[in-house]
């Protein structure tokens, strides 16, 4: 159910992402600017089913743990993750650090056999053994519910957005018609269009925020470790603000504080909420 649900949104996702960038590409530059618009959408598809972990990877400027780049790290994380893979039948998925010091985490990639999990420098530092296993099996949910594939696509297609958005304020809304442009639509679209991907990101993750919460609490057996580590994500998430990039502040498991447009926005259901909804399941 999962599987079908998020592979129907994924391609509906896709879809809307090549219709605004064509429609995008006739504002800028008129009927060539419809040519450039679907290459352009062929281009960021193919990049977002293939590519889109290693974009949200790169992004957040993760780098890979392994027992080799940091033994001591690696013994305290990689068993944890096996163990709970193993209770979730899925496979072991790659592990990666950022050097984030706000605590935080995400899991990311196109299916269970391409997931990756990433920790903030912060967050393993911050949380107990059986907090941090809470997390684990939070990030794990969401692999295991395939709802990975379709928050990578959308961190590529913000990314995309805004980058498209970009270039119709330098080009200034030109077109190749007889009635010439106007830079207005360049502006127009600089600001619509990243919030068109802040939306994108509303509309996929909340319910799988909550999913994931539950699967914490199934195969940790108890909803209390994560419920200890949302209060201390959320109380060290003010102190140390994290600056994340708004392609990607979907994919955390606690909503990065930003500026801009990241405060008119909510991809995350509060974390009273979050809590409370554990709360009932004990």
């Amino acid at each position: 159910m999962h599987n079908s649900t998020n592979m129907l949104k994924t391609v509906l996702l896709l879809g809307a992402l090549s219709a605004l960038l064509i429609w995008g590409g006739q504002l800028i530059a008129g009927r060539q600017g419809i040519y450039m618009g679907l290459a352009f959408a062929v281009t960021a598809n193919f990049a977002s089913y293939f590519f889109s972990d290693k974009l949200a990877l790169s992004m957040s400027g993760a780098q890979p743990l392994t027992a080799e780049t940091d033994p001591r790290t690696y013994a305290q994380v990689a068993p944890m993750v096996e163990n709970l893979a193993r209770r979730m039948g899925l496979p072991m998925p790659k592990l990666y650090v950022t050097p984030e010091e706000s605590p935080n985490a995400f899991a990311t990639g196109r299916n269970p056999q391409h997931a990756s999990v990433a920790f903030t420098s912060g967050i393993l530092r911050l949380m107990t053994p059986r907090e941090l296993e809470g997390v684990v099996a939070h990030e794990m949910g969401h692999v295991l519910h395939r709802d990975i594939l379709i928050s990578s696509v959308a961190a590529t297609i913000a990314a995309a957005i805004t980058g498209a958005a970009r270039l119709a304020f330098f080009f200034g809304g030109r077109r190749d018609d007889d009635e010439g442009g106007s830079p207005v639509v360049g502006i127009l679209m600089m600001i619509l269009a990243p919030i068109a991907a802040m939306m994108i990101q509303m509309a996929i993750s909340r319910t799988r925020e909550n999913d994931a919460d539950a699967a914490s609490a199934q195969f940790t057996g108890t909803p209390y470790p994560l419920i200890s580590a949302l209060q201390k994500l959320d109380t060290a998430s003010k102190q140390i603000p994290m600056e994340a990039n708004p392609a990607t502040s979907h994919l955390y498991i606690m909503k990065p504080l930003g500026g801009g447009l990241l405060k008119l926005f909510s991809t995350h259901p509060s974390t009273e909420d979050r809590i409370a909804r554990l709360q009932a399941m004990r």
